[in-house]
């Protein structure tokens, strides 16, 4: 279970002034960069500026390896639970295409019933499988298990009422790639790349590992310096199974800032805020344990990220976080802006509050609830 990191970074002490964002406040923001990494000793961050709906600017800083290689802007680095957002955004596209409603019952899109597939058969026992929809897997408001491993009998199960609060479920967002492969005979990996990866030039990206990575690969470092090297993932994971580029999410992030491929309805979908989120905290994802000031800053789940009103209005965000990996996407509705950060480091949160801020300025993300206890920027 993820556990709420320690913070020791010192922040960014300047905001951008203007929405366009002109070279010399790029350069303010690759000196920062370079500042905080030495400070929290990061070994590698690449990060996205996206400005207006378009890639302004890439920067990728430090080593992507044990050995010093250089960590560049082709780099393959893992998405982690970045891809969730990728994830979503391409049922988005089904969703535009008339293919799938998210609120449709999964009884009325799979040809069988859910517990009749083996891994669902824990399900079998409780009726509650039928409120399940893919609105509810992709906001985490299903009620079901985060990973299955974690229950004591290994068993896959509701551990709360469905659609009574948010709770991170990463078997969940894995259910909706089955549901979507099985009852549209869609396979998630292919398709993701035809319809989203290949359109918008991320040529370095895969739900699957691919051989030609090695050439450039970023692997990842522990909190107390030891590197792992990265994992060559075999099987398409909606929950986490993304390799990418900063070039490429950069590529991504104004996508979706711009609504690109998805009628105005649709991309509404995205970050209108679907669910309210009252948790205090993100993770871990069943205790029970609220914030009434999340209202406040209208914090909520969207379709595959989470949403928040910040004083540059709305925005929404995903994150991704392993022992080796700490990532972080943010698009402000205003100017179409967002920043993609990605990190080589399992404490790579030390440093991403103030890199935000240092390229969006103070915009209000939620880091209380995103990391459990961080510095507000």
């Amino acid at each position: 279970m993820r556990k709420a990191p320690r913070f020791i970074a010192a922040l960014a002490t300047f905001t951008l002034a203007a929405p366009a964002i002109a070279a010399s406040q790029h350069q303010t923001l690759d000196k920062e960069i370079e500042r905080l990494m030495a400070a929290e000793m990061i070994p590698g961050v690449a990060v996205a500026v996206v400005d207006r709906g378009k890639v302004t600017h890439i920067v990728a800083k430090g080593v992507r390896n044990a050995a010093g290689d250089p960590l560049t802007p082709d780099t393959i680095m893992y998405a982690a639970s970045i891809t969730k957002a990728a994830f979503s955004y391409y049922v988005l596209m089904l969703v535009n295409d008339g293919k799938v409603d998210l609120d449709r019952s999964v009884a009325e899109i799979l040809p069988k019933p859910l517990p009749a597939y083996p891994r669902y058969a824990d399900l079998g026992v409780d009726e509650r499988w039928r409120t399940i929809t893919l609105r509810r897997l992709l906001t985490h408001s299903s009620g079901l298990a985060d990973q299955r491993f974690y229950d004591p009998e290994n068993r896959f199960r509701f551990n709360l009422e469905p659609g009574t609060r948010y709770a991170y479920s990463n078997e969940g967002i894995n259910l909706a790639q089955f549901i979507i492969e099985e009852g549209l005979g869609l396979k998630v990996g292919d398709e993701m790349n035809r319809r989203l990866f290949q359109p918008l030039g991320m040529t370095n990206s895969s739900m699957i590992w691919r051989e030609d990575f090695k050439r450039n690969l970023a692997d990842g470092q522990h909190a107390d310096g030891r590197w792992e090297a990265h994992d060559d993932r075999s099987s398409v994971k909606a929950a986490g199974s993304l390799d990418t580029t900063i070039t490429d999410l950069g590529k991504l992030a104004a996508a979706m800032a711009s609504g690109w491929g998805l009628s105005t309805k649709t991309r509404a979908e995205l970050d209108k805020g679907s669910f309210p989120i009252v948790s205090r905290s993100q993770f871990p994802p069943f205790l029970i344990r609220d914030n009434p000031d999340n209202a406040r800053i209208g914090l909520q789940a969207g379709i595959g990220v989470v949403v928040f009103k910040g004083p540059e209005g709305r925005a929404f965000y995903k994150g991704g976080h392993n022992d080796i990996t700490d990532n972080h996407m943010t698009c402000v509705a205003k100017d179409k802006h967002c920043v993609v950060v990605l990190t080589n480091s399992g404490v790579g949160q030390r440093i991403i509050p103030a890199v935000v801020k240092a390229a969006l300025g103070d915009i209000g993300s939620p880091w209380d609830w995103e990391y459990g206890a961080a510095p507000k920027p």
